[in-house]
């Protein structure tokens, strides 16, 4: 049994983390290491409530970091130097040159280090993986994903406020960029907008990048002024296309409390299924089952049989490395090679 210590107690421990976990039978939620004494007491009474980063470690094999992302780099260091194995919320650091630090220290010390890109796992993603695999679309040309929501005013959290991996290019642009290098690879070159469009906003909060492969567009784009329903994708290939609505539903049903255990987990709604377009046809494309849970059985896979970890700590560097040169792309008003 893996014993796991959590640092940090946000929405992204309370939402993912801590349920996640405890629904993996390799694991056990141990210690958790937060300011947030009296939510921890009531959803976790059990779990070691720890006030120093060396009382977590002193208690468990495994250390989920899900703080803001500013400090990452320094805990996860911190941790890997202990020797432990480390799981960091993305992005995984703020920088591209902190991330290859990161896994060096890894590699030195024979300790695994991945990050939480959890939406590999969406439900949406993977049917359109599986369209992608089947052929369905033929060769594809134009792949755009979308994460638009309606959020028009600065509201008083950390993500929104100054300071480093703050903005919406670092948090969900790093979801979006992760499921694209998943399915393509890195691109050729990256044109960006990265833009504070709201008023009174200090960091991104709007994005439009384009990743340029050869023969392929895709298209990565999150605005806060959507009131409608979002499409999430939509794909053109030579035989035909798919668009796909709504979110995935499992970060809601995460919020409801229904545990991953739960038989009707992961399940879309019939009215959010995609619809498959060929020429002069139609064909409603039931959702792929999603399974954010597969993400800590792998991880604890990868810890007890030294099996492939679901993110390595390249793939999420790489993430970063997007990341970067999408505001540079920005600033500059120009495309940049990746090789840059």
């Amino acid at each position: 049994m893996i014993n796991v210590g959590i640092i940090g107690y946000g929405f992204a421990s309370k939402t993912f983390h801590a349920p996640l976990i405890s629904a993996c039978p390799d694991m056990r939620l141990t210690a958790i290491m937060s300011s947030q004494r009296d939510a921890i007491n009531t959803d976790y009474p059990d779990v070691i409530d720890c006030r120093v980063i060396e009382e977590l470690i002193a208690h468990v094999d495994l250390v989920v970091i899900a703080t803001p992302n500013d400090v990452h780099y320094s805990l996860a260091k911190f941790c890997l130097e202990q020797r432990m194995h480390v799981v960091v919320d993305k992005p995984m650091t703020t920088t591209y040159a902190e991330a290859q630090s990161l896994i060096k220290l890894s590699e030195e010390n024979n300790v695994q280090l991945s990050a939480f890109h959890n939406r590999r796992w969406d439900g949406d993603f993977l049917t359109v993986k599986k369209l992608l695999d089947t052929k369905a679309l033929g060769k594809l040309r134009i792949f755009e994903s979308h994460f638009d929501r309606f959020r028009p005013h600065v509201r008083e959290r950390w993500r929104e406020q100054p300071g480093a991996g703050s903005g919406i290019w670092f948090d969900l642009g790093a979801h979006l960029i992760d499921q694209a290098l998943h399915l393509f690879g890195t691109p050729n070159a990256i044109t960006a907008r990265c833009l504070e469009l709201r008023e009174n906003s200090q960091v991104i909060d709007y994005f439009h990048v384009l990743l340029h492969y050869n023969h392929l567009e895709v298209i990565l784009h999150s605005s806060p002024f959507s009131a409608s329903t979002n499409t999430r994708y939509h794909l053109q290939g030579d035989l035909a296309s798919f668009i796909k609505p709504g979110l995935d539903i499992q970060e809601s049903q995460l919020i409801e409390g229904l545990s991953p255990l739960d038989q009707i987990y992961g399940h879309d709604l019939p009215e959010q299924y995609g619809i498959l377009y060929r020429d002069g046809s139609s064909e409603k494309i039931t959702t792929e089952t999603g399974r954010y849970q597969h993400y800590y059985q792998s991880v604890a896979d990868a810890i007890n049989y030294n099996r492939l970890l679901p993110v390595t700590a390249l793939e999420a560097a790489v993430v970063i490395k997007v990341i970067e040169l999408g505001i540079q792309s920005s600033q500059q008003g120009v495309t940049l090679d990746f090789g840059q």
